[in-house]
């Protein structure tokens, strides 16, 4: 897989038109930035180093819903780190432009370790086999080639989101309860007009994404995943009892 990624860093497509086409659906309350920050800001964007940031090279994009509420979908960009062979990380943001907001995280796992979970863990994690099949989830700039190698890679993996700022929700802060989200399980699911929408923005045809990786085989989805599809609903809320929950939490 790490070959597969050096390739698609290499590759001189990658970044043409990969990004800056889909703007942040709200604009923060908040004073515009001042000349002196600005300055700030260019002189560390010189001379301090982008760190663990670098990692996130790899750019997809695709489509969540809060678990326990299939109608309520969004689109969600990731940048994507491999951290090794059977785990990556995404930041999950609501645009790809420099307003994009951070609406949150995605962890994502082979098979091999996803089978290792625990039985209520595996209920908070959903498989991306459709995402893959159906051509919803892609990777914006790539050539349909390196695009292809990277799916065959992906539609075996299990992801756990968590999203922290719903700007979905026309929320202009981070404000209310983190959301955890899955991912889409069948033709049919998906609102039609996000993927319109999105296909027209990155001059895409989701329906050819399908048609080109029906080759790709369909592993058998791990029983435990998508629990949302036997009822089995897992969500995040706050709780005024905030002490008795971190001590039930409390590492020993």
């Amino acid at each position: 897989m790490k070959k597969i990624l050096m390739m698609i860093s290499l590759a001189p497509l990658a970044m043409s038109c990969g990004g800056d086409n889909t703007n942040s659906k709200v604009e923060a309350p908040g004073a515009e930035k001042s000349t002196h920050e600005k300055v700030l800001e260019s002189g560390a964007e010189i001379m301090q180093s982008e760190g663990p940031l670098k990692a996130f090279s790899t750019y997809l994009d695709g489509f969540h819903f809060y678990n326990g509420n299939l109608k309520a979908q969004m689109e969600a960009h990731h940048y994507t780190a491999q951290l090794n062979e059977d785990v990556y990380q995404a930041i999950i943001f609501d645009g790809n432009g420099k307003d994009a907001k951070i609406m949150g995280i995605e962890y994502i796992i082979t098979d091999k370790l996803f089978k290792q979970l625990s039985e209520e863990e595996k209920r908070l994690w959903h498989s991306h086999v459709y995402e893959v099949k159906l051509g919803e989830l892609i990777a914006p700039g790539l050539p349909e080639f390196a695009e292809l190698e990277l799916m065959k890679k992906l539609v075996s993996t299990y992801g756990k989101t968590i999203h922290t700022w719903h700007t979905d929700q026309n929320r202009t802060l981070p404000l209310g309860s983190p959301m955890l989200m899955m991912g889409f399980t069948k033709a049919g699911q998906l609102n039609s007009r996000l993927v319109a929408e999105r296909d027209a923005r990155f001059k895409i045809s989701t329906k050819d994404k399908k048609d080109a990786r029906k080759k790709i085989p369909q592993p058998t989805i791990i029983a435990g995943a998508n629990a949302w599809e036997q009822g089995q609903v897992r969500q995040f809320t706050l709780s005024s009892n905030a002490d008795s929950a971190l001590q039930k939490h409390q590492v020993h």
